[in-house]
């Protein structure tokens, strides 16, 4: 895998196609990029370290592109462990570097480490600030809870380069993922890691407007080099929480295949009303934070739920608690519950639906006893039809 961005920055990531959940909670079939950048001038700067479980190759990496060289400094740009695991074994190698970070960065660093690296040379930076490494000049961004508080990114004036933390990053080694397309793995990232977050990227997009970009590096994923406005118009829409697409999402918790039953057919009514796009999901199996990309990504839901133990089958309640906490919002939500002897899932499922923002519930709210019956079909085709027409 040969990675190019000029001839002065350079990529020394490393790919990880070993690991099976990121943060221990997201599926990774195709692994994930931990991205880190050299930029070789009268000083050198090292932009972010590599999770601890990729440091060998990183080091290898790192001593190749540096050829006898040394490093002055390091720029922390998130202290999460995926990107700041290295930091330690760094500060071995090259017990004279600089960090590089802001004054949040600093307040959070001795919960990560100590002894030697507390020991470093340290320039602590303010919004907008720069910092020379010769030709080349870093212009430093806050950027807090995208998607922790001490994020920043850093600009570099030369060559236009945004380096943007975990903004426009994408699940996906880079070696796995090539001519692959951005945008699906990148939304069930940014929704599922970042997507709570949206006032604070709309923010950080104010300001990259300001900064006339060439290159996008990111702290996972492709360096992005064409087709910006592609990129950014996207991440305006995400983190205003505006649908990115017409389409309906059909997202069912069923026990023993009726409620599935039930929520097939609502697929089907709503084709057959001509809706753009039909994406009927399995919260049980399924990959939940697909799932969740999918409800954003589209204006309009139903959730078809079995009652279980006085309220809605745990993944349905698992599901709507995951879109309670990214802050879903600015969608037209169906509901159809699924009750042999005291439904209950309706009541369940509209309690969590009604605490979020600019969410509209249409009617009928539809009851099925067990399994679906030719009676229930006309209040059914009046769901499909209110969602249809939303």
């Amino acid at each position: 895998m040969s990675v190019t961005i000029s001839e002065n920055i350079k990529y020394i990531g490393v790919d990880d196609t070993d690991i099976d959940l990121f943060e221990s909670q997201y599926q990774v079939p195709e692994g994930v990029s931990y991205n880190s950048y050299l930029i070789l001038d009268e000083k050198v700067a090292l932009m972010d370290t590599v999770d601890a479980r990729k440091m060998s190759q990183w080091e290898t990496n790192l001593k190749e592109t540096l050829a006898g060289r040394t490093i002055d400094y390091l720029v922390l740009s998130h202290l999460e462990p995926d990107h700041a695991g290295s930091i330690a074994r760094l500060v071995e190698l090259y017990p004279d570097v600089t960090l590089v970070g802001n004054a949040k960065t600093f307040q959070m660093l001795p919960q990560f480490f100590e002894g030697q690296v507390q020991d470093c040379e340290k320039v602590v930076v303010k919004e907008g600030e720069e910092l020379s490494l010769g030709q080349h000049k870093l212009q430093f961004y806050m950027a807090p809870m995208v998607h922790w508080p001490e994020v920043m990114v850093t600009y570099e004036v030369t060559e236009k380069v945004l380096f943007s933390a975990d903004g426009f990053g994408k699940f996906g080694a880079l070696s796995l993922t090539e001519g692959e397309d951005w945008a699906c793995e990148a939304r069930r990232y940014y929704f599922n890691i970042v997507g709570k977050y949206g006032n604070p990227v709309q923010a950080l997009l104010k300001k990259a407007a300001t900064l006339d970009i060439a290159t996008i590096c990111p702290l996972h994923g492709p360096i992005l080099k064409e087709n910006l406005g592609y990129y950014i118009g996207l991440y305006d829409t995400w983190s205003k929480y505006e649908p990115e697409n017409k389409g309906v999402l059909v997202a069912y918790a069923s026990i023993h295949g009726n409620t599935k039953k039930a929520a097939e057919k609502l697929g089907e009514m709503l084709k057959e009303k001509g809706v753009e796009k039909v994406v009927v999901s399995d919260l049980a199996r399924d990959d939940m934070a697909e799932v969740i990309e999918d409800a954003f990504r589209y204006d309009r839901m139903i959730l078809c739920g079995a009652s279980y133990d006085g309220g809605v089958f745990p993944c349905m309640q698992d599901f709507l608690h995951h879109l309670q906490s990214k802050a879903y919002q600015k969608r037209t939500v169906g509901i159809l519950e699924n009750g042999s002897w005291a439904p209950c899932a309706a009541k369940a499922m509209r309690e969590i639906v009604d605490s979020l923002k600019d969410v509209t519930v249409v009617e009928p709210v539809v009851t099925i006893r067990s399994t679906v019956k030719e009676s229930d079909l006309a209040n059914m085709e009046q769901l499909a039809s209110a969602i249809a027409e939303a």
